[in-house]
């Protein structure tokens, strides 16, 4: 193989990195920032994840490193149940669950597989030519056989390949992220709906619980504490909410609005440029699919890529259609998460429950097309 150069040290980067190395690529991931120094917070990694971190030989030291997701489902704000289903249901269908863990913990694993000589911090690229494959940074141009942009939501290099596509949208809600401590709180893997407001909870290891909430609210709000804030918006949900919100360190609170992809792009790929991650699909985040539809890229991208244009070609038939769906599968689910009128509330919420009723593997059906992915080479349609 050739040289490859990826733009972007996030997951989708780092594991694109991987996987070409694996390949027998020469690889260098470039990245702006200093230091790799991912957000505070967890993540899920679902099972088609997990399928694709097996291909790289990573998968079990990921579930080793994370909290297996026990019973899991969604809730009412005063605590009533009204989906769920158990971590051995999922097992059963695809052959893996969901598993929780640090974004840190994450990206230190992929780190530590693609090795410190392929990754060049505090590299900012100032241009891409995608039909000569060079990258011009701070620091000199470098040539490439294949250019991987995985530089994010508000991708420069998606820009210049495909100007005249409207970018990210906002989808209407804002989210917050933090990792509090559990001490002796009993917790367990949960998200909570109400009126046009979303909790989430997922304990992850070490006695620590991730937790993110989303509400409705206008693009670019500023709120002077967010603890406050959001003691003041879920303050008297089930518990534990409000006990985790009293234990949360009100520093260790991140707060972002939630954009996402209405237009999808008319191809993943110009030139010698592969686009990955949220710099090719971004969605909200409601399937819990961003950082696991990125490393699928990642996956697929390293397979398919032979260093011909014909290749991304293949790439992009491989990843628009399935990626596209999913970005609007999440948006859906995040538009009846927006709902505030309470009449409409409790009509969704008793449909919710009434459907979980009359099939009792309903939430699990409704995720067949997303979990049941398998890497290139292995039956999608295999159970495990």
């Amino acid at each position: 193989m050739g040289r490859a150069v990826v733009i972007g040290g996030g997951v989708g980067g780092l594991t694109t990195g991987v996987a070409l190395r694996r390949k027998g690529w020469d690889v260098t991931v470039l990245e702006r920032a200093p230091k790799i120094d991912p957000v505070g917070s967890g993540l899920a990694v679902a099972a088609n994840a997990l399928k694709a971190l097996d291909t790289l030989g990573l998968g079990d030291r990921i579930r080793a490193l994370s909290r297996l997701q026990g019973q899991v489902g969604i809730r009412a704000a005063n605590g009533r149940w009204l989906v769920h289903t158990s971590g051995d249901d999922a097992v059963a269908r695809y052959g893996d669950s969901v598993v929780v863990l640090l974004r840190a913990t994450l990206m230190d694993v992929l780190m530590e597989a693609l090795g410190p000589d392929h990754l060049r911090l505090n590299t900012t690229v100032s241009e891409v030519d995608a039909s000569g494959g060079v990258v011009r940074t701070d620091e000199g141009d470098l040539e490439a056989d294949l250019v991987v942009a995985a530089d994010g939501i508000h991708s420069a290099t998606r820009r210049a390949l495909f100007p005249g596509h409207p970018g990210p949208a906002y989808s209407g809600v804002t989210a917050w992220r933090g990792l509090v401590p559990r001490g002796d709180l009993a917790v367990q893997s949960m998200e909570s709906w109400g009126r046009g407001q979303v909790f989430g909870v997922h304990p992850l290891a070490d006695d620590v619980v991730y937790v993110y909430a989303t509400d409705v609210s206008p693009a670019g709000a500023v709120h002077e504490d967010e603890r406050v804030e959001l003691m003041r918006r879920f303050g008297d949900w089930h518990e534990p909410i409000p006990a985790l919100l009293r234990s949360a360190d009100p520093a260790k609170i991140i707060r972002g609005d939630v954009y996402y992809f209405d237009q999808a792009l008319p191809a993943f790929h110009r030139g010698k440029v592969a686009l990955v991650g949220d710099a090719a699909h971004a969605m909200t985040p409601n399937l819990g699919q961003g950082a696991c539809q990125a490393i699928e890229d990642a996956i697929v991208l390293a397979h398919l890529a032979g260093g011909q244009e014909n290749d991304l070609a293949a790439y992009t038939a491989a990843r628009l259609e399935r990626t596209s769906k999913i970005v609007r599968q999440s948006m859906t689910i995040c538009r009846l998460t927006m709902v505030r009128n309470p009449v409409v509330v409790r009509l969704r919420d008793f449909g919710m429950s009434t459907a979980a009723k009359l099939s009792s593997d309903l939430m699990l059906r409704s995720m067949d097309q997303v979990l049941g992915w398998r890497p290139p080479g292995q039956d999608p349609a295999a159970r495990v």
